[in-house]
Order: C-alpha cells, then structure tokens, then sequence
C-alpha cells in the first residue's frame, strides 16, 4: 500500500488533469458555440420550454441520485467514525495499533475512492467533447446538403 501523502499527491495530480480537459472543453467548445451562435438562436428560443421541462426533470433525478450518493458515503464515514471514537476509549496499546492500521487502511479507500471519481469525471468529460464533436460534425452534414 502506497503511503496516504503519496495517494493524496496522485490524487491532486489526477484533479489536475481533470482540470485541464475541462478547460481545453470548454475552450473548445466556446469556440464552437460562438461560430454557431447565430444559427442556433432561433432553434434554442422554440425548444426552450421543451428543455426548461426536461432539464427540471434530469437535474431533479441527479440531484437525487447525487444525495442518495453523499447520504451513502456520509453514512459509512459515520459509522467508520463511531466505531473509532469507540476504540479510542479503549487503552490496550495492541488494539490502538490494529485500529490506527485500519483507519489508515480506510482513508487508502476514500483517496482510492475519491481517485475512481476524478476518473468518472473525466470519463463524463471526454465523452462530452466527443458528443459535442459528433453533434457539430453531423450539423455540417446536413449544412453541406
């Protein structure tokens, strides 16, 4: 097992490079919208009460994912927490020790986990420059026609 200063460093590095997708997606993607403005104006203005409509309904079930998610997380880092506040009051150096390890051990596991998080977001970034692509892509199509 790496050491939790080493993890927390590969983490910040992955947040990082998250970072920078993201901005090199939205510089992009600016670029884009910007030639396309015009165009798109008129289309944005007929679908908007269409899209007000089914925005409320993703981001509602997001949300409610994104809660149900924190709620899970907060729960187990709750009861990781109770259960070392109980161990603390015990005084038995072995046990200290074997309890130190394992909260080392789950801290190794919210870096990992927090690691496979950056990882999906950048997964869900790439993937919507490459739909932004496509979508731009499949437009000059029919343009051209």
């Amino acid at each position: 097992m790496k050491p939790l200063s080493e993890q927390l460093s590969e983490l910040a590095a992955r947040v990082k490079t998250a970072e920078d997708i993201l901005a090199a997606a939205n510089q992009k993607n600016r670029a884009a919208l910007e030639s396309q403005r015009e165009q798109l104006k008129s289309s944005i203005n007929k679908a908007k009460d269409q899209g007000k409509t089914a925005a409320a309904a993703m981001a509602d079930q997001r949300q409610s994912w994104w809660d149900k998610t924190r709620a899970d997380v907060d729960q187990r880092f709750d009861t990781l927490r109770a259960k070392r506040d109980e161990y603390r009051a015990e005084r038995d150096l072995k046990k200290a020790q074997n309890r130190a390890d394992d909260a080392e051990l789950d801290a190794a596991d919210a870096v990992d986990f927090a690691v496979y998080m950056v990882d999906q977001a950048e997964y869900a970034v790439v993937d919507a420059v490459i739909a932004r692509a496509d979508a731009d892509a499949l437009e000059q199509q029919q343009d051209q026609r």
